[in-house]
């Protein structure tokens, strides 16, 4: 009889049903929303072997960027299936088939758009998810590596958002340059939805409490304003427009958020909606209102508390609206949106409204007709309650640029910002669904938050 113990091909592969939230970035993911792409410019070669053994080994440190989609036809549900051994395999593309991609999916973009840019686009939207198939799992992660001229490439690892939020994705980012590997809590990773941490207490609302905030909810959707629809017929995808400011601009904002007592994400959201009132020509004189998703990452509030290299998905969202006329003042109407959104956080709405949002989004994702135009927007824009701060790219390892989001073309916002600051400089990626918005629409309205950004410092 052998004492030794089993080999990991003998190992069964754990099996866990995914979580309320986990299940609707499931049901999402299907029509375009909640594909998360972290894109690495590089300037030095790579070693394929080294990169390939880096990426298994955040696999085995992170389990749950290592399962697999299962999907039951029968309870139309998803569970994750997490094999004892990574499988990540980098997919390369070289130069012509490079080329070829950019000009075959981007024929009006590819010689004015820097490729980098194009290939997160690109990324954005190939979507593994989008036809379950019940006779056999699908990976959660995929890796890419794209040559590009110049002696430059592009590794894009691509994510189901269920298994890698934001946060996980700058954990991922410092785990590669850093070789974080975030060995603490290895064991529970994977294993715990955000339903599952929520305090005790804090998640309960009565019944009738419920049903008046889900009408409140619905009938403010119909009663928000949206950004021009351009096409509302042919098939979307995501696009995206960068927003980017110098070092002594963004610390001029950020003294200003602090003399304030607001949040980044306050001044952000503000921006937003001045630049969409103002690019759309509405009338000063002339009120409307606007929704906007404040997205909290809860690890901390967490019980247990979860560190912030503990991956999966564990934020929650606010939504909430705001009427505004274009004579208002940035910094009031930020420092109104933000008193909004801490007052919602103080009386724990993020985790009391967490099931209502889920199920209003899930019925959007089974009934267009329930949001303007079929549009499946549900809101103006998201913007995350702190940003994510970063030094500069190694240089000594190649690494150029980078930029982390992820898709909206499904259900979601019409302007999902995704903020960075990059060794003091603030860097935003801003997703957006085409055709539904057009490129230079969109660009309109980010030069016009920027130049709203900067009035606002004089």
């Amino acid at each position: 009889m052998s004492l030794s113990p089993p080999s990991p091909d003998d190992v069964e592969p754990k099996i866990r049903p995914v979580g309320t939230t986990e299940l609707s970035w499931c049901r999402a993911a299907p029509g375009g929303t909640g594909i998360t792409i972290l894109a690495l410019l590089l300037s030095k070669p790579p070693n394929h072997q080294i990169l390939q053994n880096s990426l298994h080994k955040l696999q085995t440190s992170h389990p749950i960027l290592n399962s697999k989609l299962r999907f039951d036809p029968a309870s139309t549900s998803f569970s994750f299936v997490t094999p004892p051994n990574p499988y990540l395999q980098i997919q390369t593309f070289d130069l012509q088939s490079t080329a070829r991609i950019l000009r075959t999916n981007f024929p009006d973009d590819h010689t004015s758009v820097p490729a980098f840019h194009l290939i997160l686009e690109h990324e954005l939207n190939k979507n593994a998810w989008q036809n379950p198939d019940p006779s056999s799992d699908t990976d959660v992660s995929f890796a890419s590596l794209y040559a590009l001229e110049n002696s430059k490439w592009v590794l894009a690892l691509r994510h189901h958002t269920s298994a890698c939020d934001r946060t996980s994705m700058a954990a991922l980012l410092s785990g590669m340059l850093l070789g974080v590997e975030g060995e603490d809590g290895k064991e529970t990773e994977g294993s715990l939805g955000i339903e599952d941490c929520v305090p005790s207490g804090v998640g309960n609302k009565p019944f009738w409490a419920r049903g008046v905030d889900m009408l409140g909810y619905s009938l403010n959707s119909f009663r928000t304003a949206n950004l021009e629809f351009k096409d509302t017929v042919s098939p979307r995808m995501s696009r995206v427009v960068r927003l980017q400011m110098n070092a002594d601009d963004t610390a001029r904002i950020l003294s200003n958020c602090n003399n304030n007592e607001i949040k980044l994400s306050g001044i952000l959201e503000a921006a937003a909606i001045m630049a969409s009132h103002n690019v759309s020509g509405t009338p000063d004189d002339e009120w409307r209102k606007y929704a906007v998703a404040t997205l909290i990452d809860c690890r901390p509030i967490l019980h247990p508390v979860l560190p912030t290299h503990h991956v999966g998905f564990y934020h929650s969202a606010i939504l909430h609206t705001h009427d505004y006329k274009g004579e208002d003042d940035l910094w009031e109407l930020a420092k109104q949106i933000h008193s909004s959104f801490m007052n919602a956080k103080n009386k724990n709405k993020h985790f009391t409204d967490m099931s209502d949002l889920n199920f209003l989004m899930c019925k959007a994702i089974e009934n267009p007709g329930l949001t303007p135009s079929s549009s499946l927007r549900t809101s103006l824009v998201s913007v995350f309650e702190d940003p994510i701060h970063m030094d500069d790219p190694n240089e000594a390892i190649g690494l150029e640029d980078f930029i982390g989001c992820a898709s909206v073309h499904g259900v979601g916002p019409s302007i999902a910002i995704f903020d960075t600051i990059r060794d003091g400089k603030l860097d935003c990626a801003c997703v957006f669904p085409f055709p539904l918005h057009s490129r230079q629409q969109m660009q309109d309205i980010i030069d016009e938050m920027k130049s709203l950004l900067l009035d606002g410092l004089s």
